[in-house]
C-alpha cells in the first residue's frame, strides 16, 4: 500500500456552483469539477444559498454558512464525497421545511 504525499497543501482560489456541478479553481492553476450529487446539502440548496460561500484560511476549505456545509480541498482532490449520514441529512431537510 502506498501513501499519497502532497508537495504543498492544495488551496482554492475561486469556486463556481451551478445546479449540477461544483467547480474549484486551485491556486496552482488546476480546476476540480465534481457533481453536486456528492454534496446533498448543496444539491438541495437554493441558487442564492449556493452562491453564499467563503474560503476558509488561505483556501484550504469552502464554507457555506447558510447550509452548515464545509468541504476541504484536500478531500476533493482525494475524491471524497459527503460523509453525512442519511439520517442526519433527513433531519437537516426537515428543519428546512419548517423554516
Amino acid at each position: 500500500m502506498t501513501t499519497l504525499t502532497l508537495e504543498s497543501e492544495p488551496l482554492a482560489a475561486q469556486i463556481r456552483v451551478t445546479d449540477e456541478k461544483l467547480t474549484v479553481d486551485l491556486v496552482d492553476g488546476r480546476s476540480l469539477i465534481v457533481p453536486l450529487s456528492w454534496y446533498p446539502r448543496l444539491l438541495h440548496a437554493s441558487h442564492k444559498e449556493r452562491q453564499n460561500w467563503q474560503l476558509l484560511g488561505e483556501g484550504y476549505a469552502i464554507e457555506w454558512i447558510d447550509l452548515d456545509e464545509h468541504i476541504g480541498i484536500e478531500g476533493l482532490l482525494a475524491g471524497r464525497q459527503s460523509g453525512e449520514s442519511p439520517h442526519s441529512f433527513e433531519r437537516w431537510l426537515a428543519t428546512r421545511a419548517t423554516s
